[in-house]
């Protein structure tokens, strides 16, 4: 590494590193200057001395129940961030995240961090702001070639940053937690948008031991990339962005307690568009793109065992063919798919669900698992089919997808030999350190280490290094006790096969993903490669094991 890169990469370092010892230190808010707006913190958990963590000893506050919050509403659309440029091509906005209150509970209000499209006003604050709005960051819609400027202001009182959840930009551009911006400072992200990158994609922040945090108090949006011969263009599209909320009785965002750090978050209340179980109409064939933005919530999707829907794309876009007849489809923490949902022929009602799915939670015994999560319903649909013309079909083909390995598992282009890589997900549990009197009480819990290849991360270890343009096999090995869902930044990748117990099974489909879930015991053998030398995260997307070390840096050369 040249002097120059490493004092760059020591400073942003040192940079992140003191933001996240004084977050944790849990410093009063109010002795930060310039940051209009930002004097009514004293009500955010572990944010200020006015309302600290529970003392040692002292149980948490107690949860609302899942009936607190308002239901059956019609499904929100989706907003979306305005373009500030009239130049053919060019996407230029403004995003800015900033706390916000909402009324959820009647008579309580929240405080939350949102994303917006404009910075408020010195004058104009949190608690003089409007109680009612989107709680979903605004919808980001662009094209194939579309060159994407977003200034990103931060009025958080903590570092931030935006990661492109799936997009292909440069990795000075991914929002990298060694590249934070300060609390009242902004930053611009540039990056052009290459041929073939349509699909449904993400934003959400990725400070190092702040991510958690920062996505389930609300920052997380939608990202739509268009193609100009999207096959399927004649459906119409219906939107659901899934997400995560934990309340307490009080209306107040609850803090993360130790069992949500071992096992990663998952609050009461599952929303869909911001809203708890809302109605949804079908009067004709639609695609629905479908997001998984909650911390670390598996969603088994269902309508039923009788009616079926048909997945046409995963993370990274559409398939090469449309997967039909499919009564449920899961996606981890990270996920991302779309679907054709038929209106049918006659009247008919359903719920969408997610259906149990057991991920072997951890209990703060030795060995021990929490039984799987009963089911939990999502939406009401009511299919209205009318008497408009014939729905669009979908096409046998899709789009043509190249695999990266030829069958004897040597790349295509070349035929060479194909370079390995090696992903072990491993975690040390200190049961003692996690039962002492007031351990679930701190900022960060006390006796868990969640690594990969055996280390935690450390924003100064490059722990993998890869060429450029070069296709590659990776290994990512599940040896803990629970589900992992696997995240790579900067590129998309194939799933070759799945490996349990000796035998090695085919991926019965191709596709292009960036997040796949590893069960215990399993190995997931992917493809890939790297377009643009830099440095890359990949880790487990359970947001609080990425916090608490379950990450690591590739560089690219």
């Amino acid at each position: 590494m040249i002097r120059r890169d490493f004092l760059a990469r020591t400073l942003s370092v040192a940079v992140a590193s003191l933001f996240a010892r004084n977050v944790f230190a849990q410093h009063s808010m109010h002795d930060m200057h310039g940051m209009s707006g930002m004097s009514d913190m004293d009500d955010m958990p572990g944010m200020s001395p006015s309302h600290p963590r529970p003392p040692a000893g002292q149980k948490a506050a107690a949860l609302a129940p899942e009936t607190a919050l308002p239901a059956g509403a019609p499904l929100a659309a989706l907003r979306k961030l305005a373009n500030e440029s009239s130049e053919p091509g060019v996407f230029r906005a403004t995003l800015v995240a900033q706390p916000e209150r909402r009324q959820l509970m009647p008579g309580h209000p929240t405080a939350m961090w949102l994303y917006g499209d404009a910075p408020q006003g010195p004058t104009s604050s949190r608690t003089a702001g409007p109680l009612s709005g989107p709680l979903v960051g605004p919808l980001i819609d662009v094209r194939e070639g579309d060159t994407v400027e977003i200034r990103f202001v931060n009025r958080l009182p903590q570092p931030s940053t935006i990661h492109w959840h799936g997009l292909p930009v440069p990795p000075d551009q991914d929002g990298n937690p060694t590249s934070p911006v300060a609390p009242g400072a902004s930053h611009v992200y540039r990056f052009t948008l290459p041929p073939g990158s349509a699909g449904t994609y993400w934003y959400h922040p990725h400070p190092h031991m702040m991510s958690a945090e920062q996505v389930f108090r609300g920052l997380a949006g939608p990202i739509v990339v268009r193609a100009a011969d999207d096959p399927l263009a004649a459906f119409p599209e219906r939107h659901l962005f899934f997400s995560d909320l934990k309340l307490a009785s009080d209306g107040s965002v609850a803090p993360n307690d130790m069992m949500d750090w071992m096992n990663g978050r998952e609050g009461q209340f599952v929303l869909v568009n911001g809203a708890r179980r809302p109605r949804i109409i079908v009067a004709q064939d639609e695609r629905w793109r479908l997001w998984n933005g909650c911390n670390a919530r598996y969603l088994r999707l269902s309508l039923g065992d009788t009616l079926t829907f048909t997945q046409v794309a995963t993370d990274g876009g559409l398939l090469a063919a449309p997967r039909d007849g499919l009564t449920e489809l899961l996606l981890a923490p990270g996920e991302r798919a779309e679907i054709i949902v038929r209106a049918g022929a006659q009247p008919a009602a359903a719920v969408l669900t997610a259906a149990a799915y057991d991920r072997r939670k951890m209990t703060m015994t030795k060995g021990g698992s929490l039984p799987a999560d009963p089911a939990k319903p999502l939406a009401d649909v009511r299919f209205e089919p009318g008497a408009s013309a014939a729905a669009p079909a979908v096409p046998a083909t899709l789009r043509p997808i190249a695999p990266l390995l030829s069958s004897s598992g040597h790349t295509i282009e070349t035929g060479s030999p194909t370079p390995q890589k090696s992903v072990v997900f491993t975690e040390a549990m200190d049961m003692s350190a996690m039962h002492r009197p007031g351990a679930s009480m701190s900022a960060l819990p006390a006796g868990m280490r969640f690594m990969i290849n055996d280390a935690s991360f450390d924003p100064s270890r490059i722990a993998l290094t890869s060429r450029r343009g070069e296709v590659e096999v990776w290994s990512i090995e599940n040896r803990t006790d629970m589900d992992h869902p696997f995240h790579l930044h900067g590129t998309q990748f194939q799933v070759i096969a799945r490996e349990r117990g000796g035998a090695s099974t085919a991926e019965p489909f191709l596709a292009w993903r960036d997040t796949v879930n590893v069960q215990p015991g399993e190995v997931v053998c992917i493809a890939t490669v790297q377009r643009d030398a830099g440095e890359r995260m990949f880790h487990c997307h359970i947001l609080e094991h990425e916090d608490l070390g379950m990450m690591a840096t590739l560089k690219v050369v």
